[in-house]
C-alpha cells in the first residue's frame, strides 16, 4: 500500500475504534435474530403480503426464500431518475427467476439541484438528504426484508439512501444505477453560452436552446458533478456491480445489469450462498477507497460532506484533514468537465472505471482486501461487463487509456495531486477544488466584495463595480442559516471577470458542488456566519488572501479592528417561509458543520 493511504487509513481506524465497535455490535445483534419475518405475528405477516400473488405469498410464508425490498427514488421530472419507472417489475421478475421475491418497500423524495439552482427550493436540497435517509429507514422498517435494492443516483439521494441503509447494516444491499444520458453539445460550449448570456451578448432563447441541447434526454447529466461522482464512489466502494455506473439507459447491457444486480443481492442474503451485509462492505478501507477515487478524478466537493455523513452512520469518523492528506498523495488521472472538455461518456469509452481502478490498485492507492457486492476483493472491479448472446460476461478491462486527454495512467498524471485542498486561517476552515483552476489563478489577494444573497451579484456586475481584482464573499449561506444552497448563479459572472484578466476568487459558507470550475472557490467555510464565524465580520474592501497552493485563507485585517467589529446579523426572515421551507426549520437549525457532514443525526453520535 502507498504509505500515505495506509497512514490515513490507520488513523481513521484508530479514531473510530469505539464508534465502529458499537456499530458492528449492533449489526451482529440484528444478524443473530435471523430472518425478521419470523418475528412477525400472523396479522403482521398477512398485512405484509396481502397484495402479493399466490406464489409470492407462499414464498414469503415459508421463510426459506429471500424477500428483497426495493427503495426507489423514481420521478419523471429528474432525467436521471426517470428510467426507474420500469425497474421494479424487472427487478421483481429477476428475483423470481432465482426463487426469491421482491417488493417495493417505499419511495424517497428526489429533487434536482439543476432545476432549483438560484431558486428558493434549493434551500431544501441539502436538507432533503436527511429526509431521504429517514424515508429509507421507514421503507425498510417492516421487518419483511432480507436484503434491498436501492434506486438512486443524484446529489443528495445516494448519500441519503446510503445513510438510511446503514441503519439496517445487517442486511445486504446494492445500488442499481440507470446510467448517463448520451452526449449533447460539448460542455465547454454550454459554459461559453452561459457567460455570453451573463454579459448580455445573447438572449434567453439562445441560452435555453444551449441548455436544452445539453440536458436532452433520460439519464444522468453528463458533466462530472455530484451525480456522476456518486456513481463512481459507489462502484469503487463495492456497492454496485463492476462496470455498471456509466452504461446508458437505453443500452441493452443496462437491462441485463439490472437483472444481474437483483439476482446477486439474493445470493448475498442469509438464505443465499454469499451472505454480505452492507455494514461490512462499508468499512474504513472502503471509505478511503471512495475518497481516493474521487480525488483521482476531480470529483464533487459535495462529497466532502456526504462521505463524512455516510461514514458516521457506519461508526467511522473522518474529517477534511484526511481528504487533504490523501489529495496531496493521489494523482489526478481524469479530465472530465468541469476539469476538462470531455463528459462522462468519454471517460467511460476511454477505459472508464475498470482502467481507473486497475491503475490505482497497481499503485497501492486502493485497498484490495475489501468485501464488495460482487464478492471479496476489489480486483474484480478491474473487469467490465459484456453482453454476449443475451448473457453478461465480465472481461478484463483496458490496460491502457484509449484517450489520453480524458484518462491517463499513474505514471503520467494530469497533475501530481488530486486538486482538493483544505484551506485554513483566521477565517476558519474551508475546502477548495483546483483541478480545473489554472496555476496562475490559484493565488488571489484582493479586496472583498461582500453580499448575503447570490442574486445580488448580478446588479453589481452590470453596474461595472466588479471590474477589478476581488474576492466575492457570500455569507449567511451555511447549513443552519438557509440550508447551504449551491451558488451556481455566480459562476458565469466570476468566469467572465477572470477572462477579462482580473484576479478573482469566491469565499462562502455555502456550496458550489461538483461543478466548481475555473475560478478558485473556498467553500463550505466553517464556522458559518450564523454560528459565530469570522465571515460575519468581513466588510467590503477588506483584503483577503486565498492561496490554494499553501492552503492559506486569511482576512488581512488587524486583530484589534476585528475585535471591535460587531458581526453582521444573518437575516432569515425571507428564507424561513415559502416553498415549504417553514416545514424544515427544526431540521435546519440542528444541522452540524460541513466538516462533520452537515448532519442532523445527533442520535447516531449518542449511540456510536
Amino acid at each position: 500500500m502507498h504509505s500515505v493511504v495506509q497512514s490515513v487509513t490507520d488513523r481513521i481506524i484508530a479514531r473510530s475504534v469505539d464508534s465502529r465497535a458499537k456499530y458492528l455490535a449492533a449489526l451482529n445483534d440484528a444478524k443473530l435474530n435471523g430472518v425478521h419475518r419470523s418475528a412477525l405475528s400472523c396479522g403482521n405477516l398477512a398485512h405484509g403480503f396481502a397484495a402479493c400473488k399466490p406464489a409470492e405469498k407462499s414464498s414469503i410464508k415459508a421463510l426459506t426464500k429471500a424477500n428483497i425490498g426495493i427503495v426507489t427514488s423514481f420521478n419523471d421530472m429528474l432525467s436521471a431518475h426517470q428510467p426507474y419507472e420500469t425497474y421494479p417489475e424487472l427487478l421483481k421478475q429477476a428475483c423470481l427467476e432465482v426463487g426469491s421475491v421482491a417488493q417495493v418497500a417505499g419511495g424517497v423524495p428526489a429533487m434536482c439541484d439543476g432545476v432549483t439552482q438560484g431558486q428558493p427550493g434549493m434551500e431544501l436540497s441539502l436538507l432533503s438528504r436527511e429526509v431521504i435517509a429517514m424515508a429509507t429507514a421507514v421503507g425498510l422498517s417492516h421487518n419483511m426484508f432480507d436484503g434491498a435494492l436501492l434506486l438512486g443516483i443524484c446529489d443528495k439521494i445516494v448519500p441519503g439512501l446510503l445513510i438510511g441503509a446503514l441503519s439496517f447494516g445487517h442486511l445486504p444491499m446494492m445500488f442499481v444505477p440507470a446510467g448517463p444520458m448520451k452526449s449533447g453539445i460539448p460542455n465547454k460550449e454550454k459554459a461559453r453560452i452561459r457567460q455570453k448570456f451573463a454579459q448580455g451578448k445573447v438572449d434567453r432563447a439562445a441560452l435555453l436552446e444551449a441548455e436544452s441541447a445539453s440536458y436532452h434526454s433520460a439519464g444522468t447529466c453528463t458533466f462530472y458533478g455530484t451525480a456522476n461522482s456518486n456513481q463512481l464512489m459507489l462502484e469503487v466502494m463495492g456497492l454496485q456491480l463492476p462496470g455498471s455506473s456509466f452504461v446508458n439507459p437505453d443500452d441493452p447491457l443496462r437491462e441485463a445489469l439490472n437483472k444481474t444486480a437483483a439476482k446477486q443481492v439474493c445470493r448475498l442474503t442469509q438464505m443465499g450462498t454469499q451472505y454480505t451485509p452492507i455494514g461490512e462492505v462499508v468499512n474504513e478501507k472502503s471509505i478511503v477507497n471512495g475518497i481516493v477515487a474521487l480525488l483521482a478524478t476531480g470529483g464533487s466537493t459535495n462529497l466532502t460532506m456526504h462521505i463524512v455523513a455516510a461514514a458516521r452512520a457506519a461508526g467511522i469518523i473522518i474529517n477534511w484533514d484526511d481528504f487533504s492528506e490523501l489529495s496531496d498523495a493521489v494523482p489526478l488521472l481524469a479530465r472530465v468537465y468541469p476539469n476538462g472538455h470531455a463528459d462522462i461518456n468519454h471517460f467511460h469509452a476511454a477505459g472508464g472505471m475498470s482502467f481507473l481502478i486497475k491503475e490505482l490498485l497497481d499503485a497501492g492507492m486502493l485497498h484490495e482486501d475489501v468485501n464488495t457486492v460482487a464478492g471479496y476483493g476489489l480486483r474484480k472491479y478491474t473487469q467490465e461487463p459484456r453482453l454476449i448472446d443475451g448473457e453478461i460476461t465480465w472481461v478484463d478491462g483496458a490496460t491502457e487509456s484509449l484517450d489520453n486527454e480524458v484518462l491517463t495512467s499513474v505514471t503520467k498524471p494530469f497533475q501530481v495531486n488530486g486538486g482538493l485542498k483544505l484551506m485554513k486561517g483566521n477565517l476558519g476552515r474551508a475546502v477548495i477544488k483546483v483541478s480545473a483552476v489554472q496555476e496562475q489563478h490559484r493565488f488571489v489577494e484582493a479586496p472583498a466584495v461582500v453580499i448575503d444573497d447570490q442574486n445580488k451579484l448580478d446588479a453589481i456586475f452590470k453596474a461595472g463595480e466588479l471590474d477589478k481584482d476581488c474576492v466575492v464573499v457570500v455569507k449567511g449561506q451555511g447549513p443552519k442559516a438557509i440550508g447551504m444552497p449551491e451558488l451556481h448563479k455566480l459562476t458565469p459572472i466570476l468566469g467572465t471577470l477572470q477572462d477579462r484578466g482580473f484576479k478573482v476568487a469566491l469565499l462562502t459558507d455555502g456550496r458550489m458542488s461538483g461543478a466548481s470550475g475555473k475560478v478558485p472557490a473556498a467553500i463550505h467555510l466553517t464556522p458559518e456566519a450564523l454560528d459565530g464565524g469570522l465571515i460575519a465580520k468581513v466588510h467590503t474592501g477588506d483584503m483577503i488572501r486565498v492561496d490554494a497552493a499553501t492552503g492559506e485563507l486569511t482576512l488581512l485585517v488587524e486583530q484589534s479592528v476585528i475585535d471591535a467589529r460587531v458581526a453582521d446579523k444573518v437575516e432569515l426572515r425571507n428564507t424561513s417561509f415559502g416553498m415549504g421551507r417553514e416545514l424544515f426549520g427544526a431540521l435546519r437549525s440542528n444541522l452540524s458543520s460541513p466538516e462533520t457532514g452537515a448532519r442532523c443525526t445527533s442520535a447516531i453520535d449518542e449511540i456510536y
